[in-house]
């Protein structure tokens, strides 16, 4: 299997999460270091180290502006149902996906659970046409974290 270069700076990017507690970097420097151009950072930030993936991405821009990238505490289930409920969008797939592996990474879902929830939220099964299906996901995934929350 080959890395992408998408791969390689996610990697790098985990390794100084890893590392140090956070990353701190530059854009350009980083572009420099894997021959890219800067909005291939901007790509890899934006898709993978995300709010629903877990992180917090502070960006300071200008001449020796930088990136910072924390992971983010454990999800309050309670404050996440209500972020979904006012998706005024809805959730896309990938989004909805990505809430639950948080969940089951911090211990809010078991495996089973997160395979089933993650299993009803699929395009597939909900048959209808955009905007309604991200809507209907977003409610749908909404009352099941609620519903976690007030069990535990």
């Amino acid at each position: 299997m080959s890395l992408t270069l998408a791969d390689a700076i996610e990697r790098h990017i985990l390794a100084l999460l890893e590392e140090h507690g956070e990353a701190a970097l530059q854009r350009v420097e980083v572009a420099r270091l894997y021959d890219c151009a800067p909005s291939q950072i901007n790509y890899v930030l934006a898709t993978r180290f995300t709010p629903e993936r877990g992180f917090v991405t502070e960006s300071r821009r200008g001449g020796g502006g930088y990136i910072r990238i924390v992971r983010a505490g454990r999800p309050e289930l309670p404050q996440l149902a209500a972020a979904l409920r006012q998706a005024a969008e809805g959730v896309s797939e990938a989004v909805a996906i990505a809430v639950v592996a948080r969940c089951s990474a911090s211990g809010w879902l078991g495996e089973r659970e997160a395979q089933m929830l993650a299993a009803m939220l699929r395009r597939d099964v909900l048959a209808l046409p955009l905007p309604e299906r991200d809507l209907l996901r977003a409610r749908l995934l909404a009352a099941a974290l609620l519903s976690l929350g007030q069990g535990r």
